[in-house]
């Protein structure tokens, strides 16, 4: 395999660093200090990492938080799997690690011949990954036929070039009515002997949802010299136009490749209309495949070189700038150039001041990913928390899980609380507090209406009434999704979760009568804890205990068990602790939890076969899930029960299942959730209370990481973690320092944050009895 970033016609880093210029020319630190030139970051990314075993990510093209992520398809229900042999399309619509069939929309496939399929299945291309490469922006394939495809993208579009051998029957396959997902309606118009729109509409995330269009444009560098389309099975040439339901539909174009070999596309989309399309192509098209290339490599660069580690094994090291990469790949940009964009109410609005963003997987990112983009681009991160309201502003409701312009209501419990306050407590809300806690309010202390698409917090009457969300089985499902009844125990534990963040909220905007109330609803966590078992149960609606005693066995957890959900009660450690029998008692579960005289004796083999089962094999166990969010922050618990260095030894165990390979992703990658827990674990800094400002501590995997920040949130502009010496073997933190001063808590506030340049580890071979003290634990929310 072959996958290191590439331009054409450069072939050495050298080379590359040139064309890249001052994006990797290593100009003078914020210290002052000129640091000696480097090769370029975008090197060390491996963009396959995770198309194979469901991490379900893509290989293909796509800039930062782009609308457009170019990409192959091979067959897979999320897109591309690396196992897969065949090539159906490159697609323009691509979402990270999303565990069911999603986007996909427009496979594009050249072809040499007559056209006398239809199916891209049938017609698929066969490749080898000898002729594949990838990089941060681009992507390149040889297939058999002896077409060569190169990829590249803006913000807004597409660009493809393909190599033909000589022949006057070179052909684009345009496939208007084949998608990762359910087609319902596809337009196709040839408009000219250069360009070809389409309109997808299209449906579904695992489920049903609300049908939702994709508006695309293709301009061809060149006249082409035959054309056609197709519907169902039957293919015309010299029709201009077709349309169809859920059929097969699309068009085709024939270049003569005699003289001249390259035919390079650009594909701009938009979510609004076919005017959108049009403009986002003006605007941004028009440009050399070369050109949008360097430019798509430099954009990377300059978004990767916030971050300098350094130290660490070469495998480390790109894994790790493979989980960053990955964490800037969305949300994704949903307003075109003139700042229009489709509402959830399915009317057109326009962004003034801001890019309206989608995509949101919240029920992932609130643990992880939220705070990485606050930390490294927070900017981008105002404009994604101010999309989420307008999202409340424009269609009533906060979203769950949503996709382009509609909710999936899939996953449960209340994740767009977090999301909202992690963002009021970062800063990035000046201006929009009051309007942010009127939304979470009314989401927090209601149910939506059956006429509204999002479901919300459904199980909301009984929560507030009762204290718990009952588990009922086999509810007839009142919307599309998932539902809170369904999994009534974990929406239990999620709603107060959300309660405890919007009560500091509450609090500091001076609401001193909503965040007393919702605090007394934060410790909601107590009412499904069987005290008979010593874990978390479900209740029924009468309120009386149900399903299986043994914790490993439990029902009403979503995607987990009592095992493994009975740690998400961050906003109250101590009163968790306290409920299971003290610290004592919550040591010998939390190391039964990790198998930590296991992990002691060969942490990664403890983590391959004691740990992880399966990417979807989330139930019937009572050890750690590191391939799930549900487990993500447990092993910081150990900051709160006397004894941080097993956090170290856990979180570096789970490390290792992060490998420089397309296995090496620990299940879906969830739009960069499992990404954005190896960054900030790698780095030594997590978010131990997702909603709140708190980072646990923990020892680095390098000996140095130097974090560019915005001055305008961090006025230090730069935050160092440096641990000398940090190995395998030399993991457990003696002593800390920030600025120079002693530093003995296992915590820093987002406040600490802004205020500090340095934290500096000392780290030894043994632990030690740094951060054992009383006051040395992140507090519990008050």
């Amino acid at each position: 395999m072959r996958w290191t970033h590439w331009i054409r016609g450069a072939g050495t880093a050298a080379a590359t660093a040139a064309m890249l210029g001052a994006a990797v020319a290593a100009p003078a630190a914020a210290d002052g200090v000129q640091h000696a030139e480097r090769s370029p970051l975008i090197d060390l990314v491996n963009p396959f990492i995770g198309t194979e075993n469901e991490g379900n990510t893509y290989p293909g093209a796509a800039v930062p938080f782009g609308m457009v992520q170019l990409s192959p398809d091979t067959g897979h229900n999320t897109g591309y799997d690396y196992s897969e042999t065949h090539i159906r399309g490159f697609s323009s619509v691509h979402i990270s690690g999303v565990g069911c069939g999603l986007g996909g929309d427009l496979p594009v496939l050249p072809t040499t011949g007559d056209v006398t399929s239809t199916d891209n299945a049938t017609y698929a291309a066969e490749f080898s990954h000898d002729d594949e490469k990838a990089g941060p922006g681009t992507y390149e394939v040889g297939l058999k036929s002896g077409i060569k495809a190169e990829l590249s993208a803006t913000r807004r579009t597409g660009v493809q070039r393909y190599t033909f051998p000589a022949t006057d029957k070179a052909n684009v396959l345009i496939n208007a009515g084949q998608s990762l997902h359910r087609t319902v309606n596809t337009d196709v118009e040839i408009l000219d002997d250069r360009t070809v729109r389409t309109a997808i509409t299209g449906s579904g995330f695992c489920q049903d949802t609300k049908p939702y269009t994709v508006y695309t444009i293709t301009r061809f560098d060149r006249p082409f010299t035959t054309s056609g389309t197709w519907k169902g099975d039957t293919v015309t040439e010299g029709s201009a136009a077709s349309s169809a339901g859920g059929e097969r539909n699309g068009a085709f174009v024939r270049f003569d490749t005699s003289k001249d070999r390259t035919v390079e596309a650009t594909t701009a989309i938009s979510y609004v209309d076919a005017k959108g399309a049009a403009l986002n192509l003006r605007t941004e098209g028009g440009r050399s495949f070369d050109r949008v290339a360097r430019a798509a490599q430099a954009a990377w660069e300059d978004r990767l070189d916030d971050v300098q580690a350094k130290g660490g094994s070469e495998t480390l090291r790109r894994t790790f700038y493979s989980s960053l990469y990955r964490s800037f790949l969305a949300p994704n940009i949903g307003s075109d150039v003139d700042g229009r964009y489709t509402g959830w109410d399915q009317k057109i609005h326009r962004a003034e001041g801001f890019t309206y963003y989608q995509n949101w997987s919240l029920w992932d990112t609130y643990r992880t990913q939220v705070q990485l983009l606050s930390l490294l681009a927070p900017s981008e991160s105002r404009d994604m928390a101010i999309s989420v309201l307008k999202i409340d502003e424009d269609s009533g409701w906060l979203p769950k899980w949503g996709y382009g312009t509609v909710e999936t209501n899939i996953m449960t419990g209340d994740p767009v609380t977090p999301f909202l306050t992690n963002a009021y407590q970062q800063g990035l809300l000046k201006g929009y507090e009051e309007q942010a806690y009127q939304a979470l309010k009314k989401n927090a202390d209601g149910v939506p209406p059956a006429g509204s698409a999002p479901v919300g917090r459904e199980a909301n009457k009984e929560y507030l009434a009762d204290g718990f969300a009952p588990y009922i089985k086999g509810r007839a499902h009142a919307k599309p999704g998932d539902s809170d009844y369904d999994h009534g125990a974990s929406a239990t534990l999620e709603y107060a979760l959300s309660d405890a963040m919007l009560g500091q909220m509450a609090k500091e905007l001076g609401y001193e009568d909503d965040a007393a109330r919702y605090a007394a609803r934060a410790q909601n966590y107590r009412k499904i804890f069987d005290s008979s078992t010593g874990f978390f149960r479900a209740r029924d609606a009468s309120g009386a205990f149900t399903g299986p005693v043994d914790p490993a066995q439990s029902e009403g957890f979503h995607e987990g068990t009592s095992w493994q959900y009975q740690w998400l009660v961050p906003q109250d450690l101590p009163g968790m602790v306290s409920l299971i029998g003290g610290t004592d008692s919550a040591n010998a579960r939390l190391d039964s939890f990790f198998a930590y005289e296991q992990l002691l004796k060969d942490p990664a083999k403890t983590a391959r076969e004691v740990w992880v089962n399966g990417p979807y094999d989330y139930y019937n166990a009572d050890k750690y899930n590191p391939q799930n969010e549900p487990d993500l922050i447990a092993p910081y618990t150990y900051l709160s029960t006397g004894q941080p260095w097993k956090t170290t030894d856990v979180v570096h165990a789970a490390l290792t299942l992060f490998t420089d390979t397309p296995t090496g992703m620990t299940g879906n990658d969830d739009l960069g959730t499992m990404s954005a827990w190896n960054v900030l674990s790698s780095i030594g800094i997590f978010p131990v209370q997702p909603g709140a400002d708190t980072w646990g501590l923990s020892t680095p995997v390098f000996e140095r990481v130097d974090l560019t920040l915005d001055r305008r949130y961090y006025p230090k502009g730069r935050l160092t973690v440096q641990a000398p010496g940090t190995s395998d073997t030399a993991r457990y933190i003696q002593s800390a320092l920030t600025d120079g001063a002693a530093y003995g808590k296992t915590y820093v506030t987002t406040e600490d944050l802004r205020d500090t340049r340095d934290i500096s580890f000392e780290v030894g071979t043994t632990p030690s009895r740094w951060g054992t003290s009383a006051d040395a634990a992140p507090p519990a929310l008050k």
